[in-house]
């Protein structure tokens, strides 16, 4: 919210106006409070448009249809002022999220959410049909989050159904992508309640899926899509919830059901007053609009004070919703298309024009969930503090995506990012098998897609055109792995223990690792194969101490390093001793004891305490409360490189097209604080920069930077 300024009126209709929520051509949009401490939305014309009898006759309708709407699911008109010489419209406020940004931040609503939703906005529309009104703006940026229930908001495109309208019969009134086919078609004559039910169906299927249900992209084609396909509702698996959205999104508006209808139609019904019927994660939100304190500024009196009436002048705090102006905005949003020329950002809380899409696929709840969330992390750290540049030329937003690391729902991860024309690329995914399973999804829609985990060394060729593999394989690792054991005065021999529990990124570890010290060095190795689920390591130990291995690697899996480690440590050896970066972690400490100490990882990851990272770290402790975990900095790192390539590419409001960023990307050159970044050919990072990390003192430490030679 800004403060006011001084052209501004202090007081209108017995509202003491706070703070500005917005403003467009025609007018601007203010926090009000009136005497008795209640809050509203306050609509207030420019002054060179109050003698405009044409906008006084839409002004006047807008405020005469919003009264007419009695439904406790619709936001409520709490005074007008249409006659005066300033004319104003004010609305109760409602301190919660727009649906867009619930769904935004906290992903698709669950099957019986998003019936409960349907079914209060259509008793909501319903209401809006009876007082003889069609809505016209059906859409998420228009449906407020409240702590009671959901409201609509928005009447200011509102028509009476048998008025003339005051625009022209051919203009297409409305949000692309939430219209019905006959207001794509027909213009805003063609317009009836039926419309209004087949935007609620597209809401609906977006609230369900994360997506428009006729996709995104150019305003002629979203239309073309919306008269002609058949919507997509893949993904939603609940036959009474896909049935009903079918109905709703049929392209005859008589086969529709009525909103009355939808009221009867949808079984599921909350409590008024309940919205536990929301996920947990948006009934937070929801608390947080709803109870954060809001420090206001100063409300000093302006110049354009009402006469004869002296303005307080103390300052103080106001208990509301929304710790922002996005969540403030939300909540007086009663904007008419020419009243708020931007009201998808002043009055609806949807996105910007040149707001972007930076999209996250990772395992989120799955077998890598830590490495998932880290990296998720990440990415929303580098886009925020891309977001804080005062010069920033457009502004990004993350979309993540759970696959689970499963390989079918990481299929249809892809496939939601890939028909997602917001979204410029994709970091992600978390392992080798569900990037496999889905670079196809990705190469055919040319979706720059950049791994910094999935660490295969290799994956088909024609699935090369737009991954990114900006993390070492596996077998790259052999290198720094070999300067710190072998490449020192004091080891002749490796003895490498090559554990089939560790599958295949354990045998490229160890196959490599074998073959480049015979290839590349005067050392030697002996080498030992070990069964998947061998527990008893001792003999197996004993054997590479019995044949002179003056140092130790295991290549295996967290739970055969740590047998290894106490095999190990009821030896008397007390030389070099490493393991996969993939045993790094608390389990590790945990099942190993005492015999953990000393034992040491080369890791793609940086340290949280290495110089680089400081500015990382310090914002990760301050929005998360913690060290970023490994895996964060290098998702930060990949988040960056994109922004950098989509800065370069980026012309007016139009993102850059997908086939050139990938392009831009493939011949970028970008410092990170983990590492430099540049790609060779087949796309694969070029160097093998990595980082050494150790147990001291019964605790992992950031060692420094792995030693690297020519290889």
């Amino acid at each position: 919210m800004e403060e006011l300024r001084a052209s501004d009126p202090s007081w209108i209709g017995g509202h003491r106006l706070l703070g500005r929520l917005g403003a467009g051509g025609m007018g601007a949009v203010y926090l009000g409070r009136t005497a008795d401490g209640a809050l509203a939305a306050v609509k207030v014309i420019l002054p060179e448009h109050a003698d405009d009898a044409d906008f006084r006759a839409r002004f006047r309708r807008e405020a005469e249809a919003a009264r007419r709407v009695d439904s406790p699911w619709a936001v409520r008109v709490t005074g007008s002022g249409t006659e005066d010489e300033r004319p104003w419209l004010a609305t109760e406020f409602v301190p919660g999220p727009a649906l867009s940004e619930a769904v935004a931040r906290c992903g698709p609503l669950p099957a019986r959410s998003v019936r409960v939703l349907g079914r209060l906005l259509a008793r909501a529309l319903a209401a809006v049909h009876a007082a003889g009104l069609v809505h016209r703006d059906v859409k998420p940026g228009n449906v407020l989050l409240g702590a009671d229930g959901p409201r609509l908001i928005d009447f200011g495109v509102a028509r009476v159904t048998d008025a003339t309208a005051l625009t022209a019969t051919d203009l297409v009134v409305g949000t692309p992508g939430f219209l019905a086919p006959e207001q794509a078609t027909e213009g805003a004559a063609a317009v009836g309640p039926a419309g209004d039910v087949f935007s609620l169906g597209c809401l609906l299927a977006y609230a369900a899926t994360g997506r428009l249900p006729f996709g995104n992209g150019a305003v002629d084609a979203l239309l073309y899509r919306t008269v002609h396909d058949a919507p997509d509702l893949d993904g939603i698996d609940d036959p009474e919830l896909r049935a009903l959205l079918g109905a709703m999104l049929d392209k005859e508006p008589a086969a529709r059901p009525t909103a009355a209808a939808l009221d009867g139609r949808i079984a599921e019904d909350a409590p008024d007053g309940s919205i536990d019927w929301l996920p947990e994660d948006v009934v937070r939100l929801i608390a947080d609009r709803s109870a954060a304190p809001l420090a206001l500024p100063g409300i000093d009196a302006t110049v354009a004070d009402d006469p004869g009436t002296r303005a307080p002048t103390r300052r103080g705090l106001l208990l509301l919703a929304g710790a922002g102006a996005v969540a403030v905005a939300g909540g007086g949003a009663l904007a008419v298309r020419e009243w708020l020329r931007d009201d998808d950002t002043a009055g609806s809380g949807a996105a910007d024009p040149r707001t972007w899409t930076i999209g996250v696929q990772a395992d989120l709840s799955g077998p890598r969930a830590a490495v998932g969330r880290a990296q998720e992390r990440g990415v929303r750290l580098a886009v925020d503090r891309f977001n804080s540049r005062t010069d920033k030329p457009f502004t990004l937003r993350v979309k993540a995506i759970d696959d689970r690391g499963a390989t079918a729902e990481g299929k249809r991860a892809a496939e939601r990012f890939a028909r997602d024309r917001d979204v410029l690329a994709v970091v992600g995914p978390t392992d080798d098998p569900v990037t496999t399973a889905v670079l196809g999804t990705y190469d055919e829609a040319m979706l720059p897609l950049v791994t910094v985990s999935s660490q295969q060394l290799t994956f088909a060729v024609r699935s090369m055109r737009s991954f990114f593999q900006a993390v070492p394989s596996d077998a790259a690792l052999a290198y720094p792995i070999r300067n710190r054991l072998v490449l020192r005065p004091d080891v002749q021999r490796l003895g490498v223990l090559l554990d089939r529990a560790g599958g295949q990124s354990a045998y490229q570890a160890g196959y490599f690792l074998n073959r480049i010290i015979s290839t590349t060095t005067d050392g030697t190795t002996y080498p030992r194969v070990v069964p998947a689920g061998t527990r008893d390591l001792a003999p197996v130990v004993a054997d590479l101490l019995a044949h002179r291995s003056d140092a130790f690697f295991h290549a295996g899996d967290r739970a055969g390093a740590a047998r290894a480690a106490r095999a190990l440590a009821a030896t008397p050896y007390r030389g070099p001793r490493m393991a996969m970066h993939t045993a790094m972690g608390a389990r590790f400490l945990e099942d190993a004891g005492a015999a953990a100490e000393g034992w040491e990882f080369v890791s793609p990851c940086v340290g949280a305490t290495a110089p680089a990272v400081k500015e990382l770290a310090a914002a990760h402790r301050k929005k998360y409360g913690g060290a970023p975990a490994p895996w964060a900095a290098e998702a930060y790192d990949a988040a960056g490189l994109i922004l950098a390539a989509v800065t370069a590419l980026a012309r007016r409001n139009r993102p850059p097209a997908r086939t050139a960023l990938v392009k831009k990307i493939a011949a970028s050159s970008y410092q990170g604080v983990s590492r430099d970044y540049a790609f060779g050919e087949d796309y694969r990072l070029k160097g093998i920069t990595a980082h050494l990390h150790g147990v001291r003192d019964g605790a992992f430490r950031y060692l420094g930077p792995a030693p690297q030679t020519e290889n």
